[in-house]
């Protein structure tokens, strides 16, 4: 069984930038793709951003140029650093995580494990 946690989320300018931190249970961080998702009011879950275990990284078009993500697997943690921010970026982030072994995808139903997701809020 594995746990996420995220935190960072906040609220803020349109321009300004945050980091998402998702923090991982279990012993297999080191062999999981992981992902970052939103869900914008009245949306559907959408894709953002993933770094798969072999560290490839893939972003959504809407992201790409502004988001970064990375990991450590000293600390078991993904990280979505934010930039240029704008307020379409608003939404609920949720950090996931794929079984251990798989490789990349970009449907929330690849992944099985989900945190409870952090608040986004960009205001103008």
């Amino acid at each position: 069984q594995v746990q996420l946690v995220e935190s960072g989320g906040g609220l803020v300018q349109a321009g300004d930038s945050l980091r998402l931190s998702c923090a991982a249970s279990g012993r297999t961080f080191s062999s999981t793709t992981m992902g970052w998702f939103r869900r914008a009011p009245g949306k559907e879950r959408e894709f953002v951003a993933q770094i798969t275990w072999r560290t490839n990284t893939y972003y959504a078009d809407s992201v790409k140029g502004r988001f970064t993500i990375t990991r450590s697997n000293t600390k078991n943690t993904v990280y979505l650093q934010m930039n240029s921010l704008k307020p379409e970026d608003t939404a609920v982030y949720y950090c996931a995580a794929r079984r251990p072994g798989a490789g990349s995808a970009f449907s929330p139903p690849d992944y099985y494990y989900w945190g409870q997701g952090t608040q986004v809020t960009v205001s103008l």
